[in-house]
């Protein structure tokens, strides 16, 4: 097993055992690469070899897109791919749906790789099992937002007496009730978005795969679109690959993050992990100015369990440190018993371990391997 392959499988090992984890399909990629060029097959063996991206494109004209991907993304969950413009993350999203073919590797779901899909599978794949929400919206100007909602149901040939109360619902559960027969045009840009999120919930597909898609708006409906779908995904529980160049939006919507740099996995793991032990200099340049105080949880820095004296005070060990201060405070005590699903007892949290964490400098785990 590869450093890149053992790191991902140790990160991912390190979860709460309490932690639910639903039941659907997962996606794994396994030793992905894509040269962009006339003849990619032909450099594949250089670059496993390691041609870097600046040789391959100066000696030989082509452009090293992704080297060597490995990445879990768990059933039911949200993994957040970031990195700078350049970095390959919307070209890795779209290799889970067959948009890019790669040039070398496998993406497994339900055990079928995506990269051998017939035309007719890969079509039925689209269609069923994957939906897409993009960063333009891509709402079709002449439809209304009804019709643009039951678009998707229409591609899969779902009469309208049926796909209209379906989308229906989704119009008023993403709050454009009242709004059905409007068009794009008539839109702000959050409530366009708010029908591109309607229009891929509407045909129930398992993997939503959503490419920047907050990231053309303004800051405030930003949030209240990250709100919208943390919330929706607290009950569907979709296996949703969300791309972002934003850390503050990757740590409040991503069960895990992978960053990428130049076409290479740099780390994987959850916000706590990366921002406590960021792989190296790269990743602690992108976390040095987090806020750790909303991102850390109380489970994180609480203390083993004493034989006697638990305090009476409890918390979730999923709560940010900065509310467990907020209430520790307020209720004036300086110990808290920390617990997990089923009321469990977890730890013990010291209120001076809390403020002492949030302040916390970051710093570089250098022995850790690159994520993959």
């Amino acid at each position: 097993m590869t450093d890149a392959a053992t790191n991902t499988a140790d990160l991912q090992a390190n979860t709460d055992d309490d932690e639910f984890v639903p039941a659907g399909p997962g996606i794994e990629i396994k030793n992905l690469y894509k040269i962009f060029g006339p003849d990619p097959k032909k450099w594949i063996g250089a670059v496993k070899g390691g041609m870097g991206k600046e040789e391959l494109n100066r000696k030989h004209g082509h452009v090293l897109g992704l080297t060597d991907i490995s990445l879990s993304m768990p059933p039911g969950k949200i993994t957040v791919i970031m990195g700078l413009s350049g970095s390959g993350k919307s070209t890795l999203i779209r290799h889970v749906n067959g948009l890019i073919d790669p040039t070398a590797g496998e993406i497994i779901c339900d055990d079928a790789d995506v990269c051998q899909m017939s035309v007719e599978e890969l079509r039925n794949f689209r269609r069923a099992r994957t939906a897409m929400v993009f960063q333009k919206f891509a709402l079709l100007p002449h439809r209304t937002v009804l019709e643009n909602t039951c678009y998707g149901l229409d591609i899969q040939g779902v009469p309208r007496a049926t796909s209209e109360p379906v989308a229906r619902r989704w119009i008023d559960r993403v709050g454009l009730k009242g709004f059905e027969d409007n068009y794009p045009s008539q839109l702000s840009g959050g409530m366009q978005q708010r029908v591109g999120l309607a229009r891929a919930l509407a045909t129930d597909a398992d993997i939503l795969l959503m490419d920047e898609a907050f990231s053309a708006l303004d800051p405030l409906i930003r949030l209240d679109m990250q709100a919208v779908l943390l919330e929706l995904q607290e009950e569907l529980q979709k296996t949703i690959v969300f791309i972002t160049h934003d850390l503050d939006e990757a740590l409040r919507l991503g069960d895990r993050i992978a960053i990428l740099r130049d076409g290479r996995l740099e780390q994987v793991g959850s916000g706590q992990q990366i921002v406590q032990h960021p792989a190296n200099d790269y990743v602690s340049a992108f976390v040095r100015e987090v806020n750790r105080g909303r991102v850390l949880q109380a489970a994180t820095v609480a203390r083993p369990l004493p034989q006697d004296n638990l305090p009476d005070m409890q918390l979730p060990g999923k709560i940010v440190l900065e509310e467990a201060a907020r209430r520790m405070i307020a209720a004036g005590a300086s110990q808290a018993l920390v617990v997990g699903a089923r009321n469990k007892p977890r730890g013990v949290l010291n209120v001076s371990d809390v403020l002492t964490a949030m302040v916390q400098p970051t710093e570089t785990n250098s022995s850790q391997p690159k994520g993959g």
